[in-house]
């Protein structure tokens, strides 16, 4: 098998386990954010939040590119 398909199945499977285990902190967060909208800690409580789905939407992209690249090397 080619390096390329090994790093785009381990890239996937461990993004996958990250955003998994993340996904329940990251909603705790947003409901102390929507339940106490006062509260000063917010702000570092929201940019994470944020910051997390900016980088499942890169890692999303990433396994996409990869996943054609795979595919271009194997059908094209």
């Amino acid at each position: 098998m080619d390096l390329l398909l090994w790093i785009t199945i381990g890239f996937i499977i461990i993004g996958f386990v990250v955003l998994i285990s993340m996904k329940k902190g990251m909603e705790s967060l947003v409901v102390f954010i929507k339940t106490n909208p006062e509260d000063e800690g917010n702000s570092s409580k929201a940019k994470s939040v944020i910051l997390w789905i900016w980088s499942a939407v890169a890692w999303g992209i990433v396994s996409m590119f990869l996943v054609g690249r795979c595919f271009q090397n194997y059908f094209g």
